[in-house]
């Protein structure tokens, strides 16, 4: 198995982005809090998190409320130890309307491969049943 700790090369920051969405799709907080480090930095559209009990009490809250939840990543481009990656998902509310989101995120991580902080920008579009691509 690859090592996705800095620095990164392009195939370990497109492993690690694949990792991100295979984790994020098992909606499982638990899990997915362990990529991130105990002290790690969000933000989240207008929220603000930190650190990983945060982030498992955002992602229960989040994967509560949007049923049916299914997320593409995208990798974008690299550094020695940051990612930036574009995404959208798509999920249906507890009234029955389905949306997409869309969005970028910046990743940055710490020497043992662990997210210490990131940063996303997301837009929700409504869209029918119909029109969903996930």
């Amino acid at each position: 198995m690859t090592k996705l700790t800095p620095p990164f090369t392009e195939a370990t920051a497109r492993a690690k982005v694949q990792a991100a969405e295979d984790a994020w799709n098992t909606k499982d907080a638990e899990r997915v809090a362990l990529a991130y480090s105990e002290n790690s930095e969000w933000r989240n559209r207008d929220r603000f998190l930190s650190g990983r009990e945060d982030i498992k009490a955002f992602l229960r809250e989040k994967w509560a409320r949007e049923l049916h939840y299914k997320l593409r990543k995208e990798y974008w481009a690299h550094t020695d130890n940051r990612i930036a990656v574009r995404f959208e998902y798509e999920f249906k509310d507890a009234d029955g309307q389905w949306w997409r989101s869309y969005g970028n995120e910046m990743w940055e991580f710490d020497e043992d491969g662990l997210m210490r902080r990131r940063y996303a920008s997301i837009n929700d579009s409504p869209i029918d049943e119909k029109d969903r691509r996930l």
